[in-house]
């Protein structure tokens, strides 16, 4: 295989990778104000001749390699990036050039599995390699943010998807299940007083009783996948002054969930526990799992791929079908100071990426 050029082309598509990444990395692209870098990346296909689609600030771009009625792959990353952080030891916008790496807001999470999908897909249309399914191509906005002008819109002119393949950094593992994500904003309610008189009911005292309650709870349903429903308080606010009873107290609680709970099922549970009101922010970031016997899981073990759980979400939960989060990069690397992403970790992203497209069978 490592004799085959479709897998390991010269040194020159690497190096395009890299300095379009370089390119995006430049294009400030917060979640919402993609317009620029949509449009970069516009050009760029168009000038390879590929025909694209956009919508809003995403993009789609197809390669139908077999019949129209074939399965159809979905290949997806988003180009959004969130704020930097503090800490940045360069301009995060415009980093310093580097020869074995791509510096800068957005290079690890997620521009190099946006390049690398784009120098894969180019290299399969290009090469002519007839596939046992067509390919949809779509670069998303506002994935940071969950936007309503992200993947959500955009798959209403998609069409017909039966599998998918996210790019998030993986380093290249794939994450054949991840987590949901639901948030609960907690208010506990007492009675205002004052402090030297033993009168009022203390909020904060109901909220701690709450959150003592929420520790001990124990979700029943264990996931073979996932394991249990994860569960922390991490925010809590209360009181005006030393003197006051406080008659509210708020806490917030971050939930991990599995597929063995809906986020309603969650809510309603914790709901007959609490004695605080609760509130969901969310109730759309699901989790996701793809079973064990589908066509992806087939070409993961086919090509040698190690599996994981991934902790964090992406937008896989807005899709319906089987999928697997897959990118080059490390997430570790993701909405930190001095964020970076290797010229290798790019090259190992295509290569990789065209090596499970041959050996995938929807």
């Amino acid at each position: 295989m490592t004799s085959n050029p479709l897998y390991n082309e010269n040194a020159s598509t690497y190096c395009a990778a890299a300095d379009l990444l370089r390119d995006i990395v430049s294009i400030p692209s917060f979640s919402g104000l993609e317009e620029r870098c949509s449009a970069h990346i516009c050009e760029y296909l168009e000038k390879r001749g590929v025909k694209v689609q956009r919508v809003n600030n995403n993009i789609i771009a197809r390669h139908n390699s077999t019949n129209p009625g074939a399965p159809v792959l979905l290949l997806n990353s988003h180009i959004d990036t969130v704020r930097p952080s503090f800490g940045y030891t360069f301009d995060p916008i415009m980093p310093p050039f580097f020869t074995d790496k791509v510096a800068g807001l957005g290079s690890n999470d997620a521009g190099g599995a946006v390049v690398s999908l784009i120098m894969a897909f180019l290299r399969i249309r290009d090469n002519g390699i007839v596939l046992p399914y067509n390919l949809i191509l779509l670069l998303s906005a506002e994935e940071e943010n969950s936007g309503e002008n992200g993947i959500s819109l955009a798959l209403n002119e998609v069409g017909r998807v039966d599998a998918a393949i996210v790019g998030e950094p993986t380093q290249m593992k794939a994450a054949i299940a991840e987590r949901g994500l639901l948030v609960i904003d907690a208010v506990a309610k007492g009675v205002s007083g004052h402090a030297a008189r033993d009168e009022g009911i203390n909020a904060i005292d109901i909220a701690i009783n709450d959150i003592l309650r929420l520790q001990g709870h124990s979700f029943d349903k264990l996931s073979p996948v996932m394991g249990r429903v994860k569960l922390t308080v991490t925010q809590i606010e209360a009181g005006t002054q030393h003197n006051v009873i406080p008659d509210i107290c708020k806490f917030v609680v971050d939930i991990r969930p599995t597929d063995m709970y809906s986020n309603e099922q969650i809510m309603s549970e914790l709901k007959s526990i609490l004695k605080s009101d609760i509130t969901a922010r969310n109730l759309l970031n699901r989790s996701s799992s793809t079973p064990a016997n589908h066509p992806l899981i087939k070409a993961i073990e086919e090509c040698g791929v190690e599996t994981y759980v991934s902790p964090t979400t992406s937008d896989w939960m807005r899709l319906a079908v089987p999928a697997i989060k897959m990118g080059p990069g490390d997430s570790a690397r993701s909405h930190r100071a001095d964020e970076y992403i290797t010229v290798d970790e790019i090259k190992s992203g295509i290569d990789g990426y065209v090596n499970f497209l041959m050996n995938l069978k929807l």
